[in-house]
This record gives structure tokens, sequence and C-alpha cells, in this order.
């Protein structure tokens, strides 16, 4: 069921809800969370699709914060609330309220959004393209436990990975990591067969992707080992070598799709690392509320800590030769990848 507001108020939007649920039949309870999404009407759709697709496994109420300030002093001046509330059908069995603020209520989010979280549920506030400098003292982040974040979506992703590192508070994370699990499961699972010592790795992913930074920076932390950053053409995350004292374990997945993870005196076998889309992404988040300190940890290890990425085109002896790494502490055990 559809209903929308005009020129409206959260009081009544709250009554339309309750109308809405009884016409649906649909209850109140089991919803676990309230899901805000912070957008604009170019990117509202796809944005809101992904979230319904995630609350098929996390019934959620969901809010589409939708910015309009106007573009004339006048527009900018006025103050107007469109509403348009949505349940049952596409929005299983859950909520979405999509709210367009108009003028200078645009300026004032919060307000509109407090009486409309659900009691005593957990609030993730989501920024699927441009987020704010620092999301947890947003005033809409600062209702939220938990704060989602896409560097990939920034106009410079890797600038964007050391802002987040600077205004880092636990309960940010973001997508460019999310993206990430998959390799990091494959290769703590490989570390975890191959007890060897480790003197360093080469992260390969195309050129401004802030999950290859990400990877080179939790392998950095975890093992104490410098890692050289190499650009390849794509998709995304490309491979990952790290040179240990038995040998190279490689694990190359040049399709976005399929990969190979070769470790010394084993066949080489296939892995599946799917490229994932946002609902699964989205999905995952919100299984767990509670910081991140792993992501925290790789984030906070500093982007200018990775040797200077070269092209992976480029021959070995024509490449630029990278500056030594600064002398590491003795090769960490392999176990410590795994995450704390």
């Amino acid at each position: 069921m559809n209903i929308d507001l005009t020129e409206t108020t959260s009081s009544k939007i709250n009554s339309a809800l309750i109308k809405a649920r009884r016409a649906a039949g649909s209850p109140a309870t089991g919803m676990v969370l309230t899901l805000v999404i912070v957008t604009d009407e170019g990117n509202h759709y796809d944005a809101l699709k992904a979230a319904n697709d995630a609350s098929k496994e996390h019934p959620s109420r969901i809010l589409v914060v939708i910015k309009r300030p106007g573009r004339s002093p006048r527009d900018r001046r006025t103050a107007r609330l469109d509403a348009e509330v949505r349940v049952g059908g596409e929005t299983g069995t859950g909520e979405t309220v999509l709210l367009r603020m108009h003028g200078e209520l645009a300026n004032h989010a919060q307000s509109v959004v407090l009486p409309l979280l659900l009691p005593d549920a957990p609030v993730v506030v989501w920024w699927p393209d441009t987020a704010p400098l620092n999301p947890a003292e947003d005033l809409l982040g600062r209702l939220a436990a938990r704060r989602i974040t896409d560097a990939a979506a920034a106009e410079d992703p890797v600038a964007s990975l050391t802002l987040r590192a600077d205004t880092y508070t636990p309960g940010d994370t973001d997508l460019a990591w999310t993206r990430i699990t998959p390799w990091r499961s494959v290769l703590a699972a490989a570390l975890d067969q191959k007890h060897a010592a480790i003197s360093g790795a080469v992260v390969e992913g195309e050129a401004y992707n802030p999950s290859t930074e990400l990877l080179g920076l939790w392998l950095a932390e975890r093992l104490g080992v410098p890692v050289e950053r190499r650009v390849s053409d794509g998709p995304g995350l490309t491979a990952v070598r790290l040179n240990t004292s038995d040998g190279e374990i490689r694990l190359d997945r040049p399709n976005g799709s399929l990969a190979e993870l070769a470790m010394p005196g084993q066949p080489e076998r296939r892995v599946a690392l799917q490229r994932r889309n946002t609902a699964e992404l989205i999905a995952e988040e919100l299984r767990r509320l509670d910081p991140d300190e792993a992501y925290a940890a790789a984030v906070k290890h500093g982007v200018k800590r990775l040797s200077q990425p070269i092209p992976v085109s480029v021959s070995a002896e024509a490449a630029p030769k990278p500056a030594p790494p600064k002398p590491a502490a003795a090769p960490a055990p392999a176990a410590k990848v795994a995450d704390k």
C-alpha cells in the first residue's frame, strides 16, 4: 500500500504508517532496525532497491532522506516536507518512507527523522554516494549505532580512505571494506594451512579502487610486512601474492568471478570470488552492529604506508624502482592474519 503526503509532518507520517499497516495486514513487530538512507533524487532508486532486497534478511523501517534545498534564494527560504509511505509489496515485512525535504528543512533532516525511528531498535545510517566529512559528527550520524559510507563513490577514493581514518569513530564502516570480506576469508584460510614466515606481499587491482588499498592495508597491519600496490586493468581486485619462506602464495581473479589459489606443494584450486551487488554488501553490514575493530586497524594503518603503485603491464626492467621499504620487524607468523 502506498500513501502520498504533501506539505506534511512527522506526526502525519506516523499516522499514515499505522493506517497502511492495518490496511495491508502487516504487523509492526518483527522489524529489527531503522535504516536511514541519505541520498539525492538521482540516486535514491538504486539505493532503495538494494535496501529493500537486504530487508528480506533484516526486516527494517527504511527512511530515505532526499534533500532538495532549491536553486533560487526564494526556494531555499521555504521549508516543506513531502512523503511517500510504502507498506507491503516490494517492502516485504518492512516499511519504507521517502522523505523529500525542500528548502531550509533540508538542513534539519534529523528533526524529521527522529520521531520516525523505531523505538528500542538500533539505527543505521547509510550514505550511498556523497558522505559527510565526519559521519559521526553529522546530525543524522549522531542518531546511529552504525554509519556506512562508500569510498568508491567519492571523487578521490584513496583520499576518502585517509579522511575515514582521520575521523574514525567506533561504528563507522565502508562498503569498500565489505567488498573484500571474501578475499580476507580465503587468504586467512590459506595461511592457516601454510605456516610459513611471510616477508612481503603484492596486491593488484584497478586504479582508484579503495578495496584494493584496504586489502593491502589489512595485510600490512596484520602481518607487519611491506606491501606493494600494483595497478591492473581490473575488474576490481585482481590478485594477491604473498612471499613466504616456502614459496609464493598466489590468489588470482582476472575475470571478477572465479579465482585460482596456488600454494607451494599443493595443486591449484578454484575459488568462487564473485563480485557482489550492493544489496549483498548492505545485508552483510546489517548482520553486525558492533564496532568493526579489523576495519579500524586497517584504515588507520595509513594509505601512505603502501609502496608506490606500479602498472602490472610495465615490464620489470622498465618499471620504476620503488623506494626501499623501511626495515620491518621479524616476519610475523601466518596465523596472525586472522581477524581479532
